[in-house]
């Protein structure tokens, strides 16, 4: 890729002050009821949009519509439940949505789990890393597609930069991590996925002339639920040291790039967005470097074809 330019948002980076009046537009955010996803929530509710939480946890994403009206009275707020482990439930989800929501301005992929200790199976048979952050995504994406192009809308993809670590390529032959499972590598090769189904989706929807944009943005290193129980118990505390230094970053400014790819308009697609200072952890929210070998055409048809047979959704553009 080329050479990063200067910040376009200038030394401070994007932040919501850019942000005008949202009113009339439609937000769909998977798993906001906390970390960035709850703070990007909040934000587009300040500037008077329509958010439709995406999420399984019913009990959490009242809680956090609770906080979120008493700080915000007049909020246009939804809770649709979805599981992105199971397929059924995207697809319930998906049905919900395209009969209930007029239109989608933004669909945000931003839930995630992260460096699983053990490997975990779905109740469709796939790893819990590469089924959440990418299957279940991609077949949202698929289901919900239509819709989006019919508004001139946009597919944000949160990933992350563990992307450029682990394999960076996929792993065809054993996409489960049957062999050398690993909470790290396994949760890298997702977010590789995810990123590599995006860049794959813009030249698909260039090639049909379809209305959607696609842009890939990372939340740095923010203090998130992204390192839970889950989560094995040296890595726990070491990111619990971590999140007291200045290396780390809140949650709110986490959020900041997944706001900019949903609502600014001067954006390139083919392009890496997140913070700008060091590692690209914290910092200035731009474009940043963005490794070559997510663009490979030949990796991407090949993850294209097994996603749509593990999925059982067949892209129609």
């Amino acid at each position: 890729m080329s050479k990063i330019e200067a910040n376009i948002f200038g030394k401070e980076g994007w932040t919501p002050k850019r942000l005008c009046s949202l009113k009339g537009k439609t937000y769909l955010i998977t798993g906001a009821n906390t970390g960035a996803g709850f703070e990007a929530t909040k934000v587009l509710i300040s500037k008077g949009a329509k958010v439709v939480i995406l999420s399984r946890n019913a009990k959490k994403v009242n809680d956090a519509i609770h906080q979120i009206k008493l700080q915000f009275k007049d909020a246009d707020i939804e809770f649709i439940k979805i599981d992105l482990a199971s397929l059924e439930s995207v697809r319930s989800a998906a049905n919900i949505i395209n009969n209930s929501i007029e239109k989608i301005d933004a669909l945000i992929c931003n839930a995630a789990i992260a460096q699983v200790s053990k490997q975990v199976f779905t109740s469709d048979g796939f790893e819990s890393q590469i089924a959440v952050n990418h299957y279940g995504h991609f077949l949202l994406c698929g289901l919900l597609f239509d819709k989006i192009n019919n508004s001139n809308g946009r597919i944000v993809v949160v990933s992350s930069l563990g992307y450029k670590m682990g394999l960076k390529t996929i792993k065809f032959e054993d996409m489960n991590w049957n062999k050398n499972y690993h909470p790290n590598n396994t949760y890298c090769h997702s977010k590789l996925a995810q990123m590599i189904f995006a860049y794959e989706l813009q030249n698909r929807i260039k090639e049909a002339n379809a209305n959607v944009k696609v842009y890939v943005c990372h939340p740095g290193a923010s203090k998130t639920s992204l390192i839970n129980e889950n989560v094995n118990s040296i890595t726990r505390f070491v990111w619990s040291l971590m999140v007291l230094t200045p290396m780390v970053q809140t949650a709110l400014k986490g959020a900041y790039p997944e706001l900019m790819c949903a609502t600014e308009e001067c954006l390139n697609e083919q392009a890496f967005y997140g913070p700008t200072g060091r590692m690209n952890w914290i910092g200035p929210v731009g474009e940043c470097k963005v490794e070559s070998f997510v663009f490979d055409r030949k990796i991407a048809l090949k993850l294209w074809d097994i996603s749509e047979k593990n999925t059982g959704i067949k892209w129609l553009m």
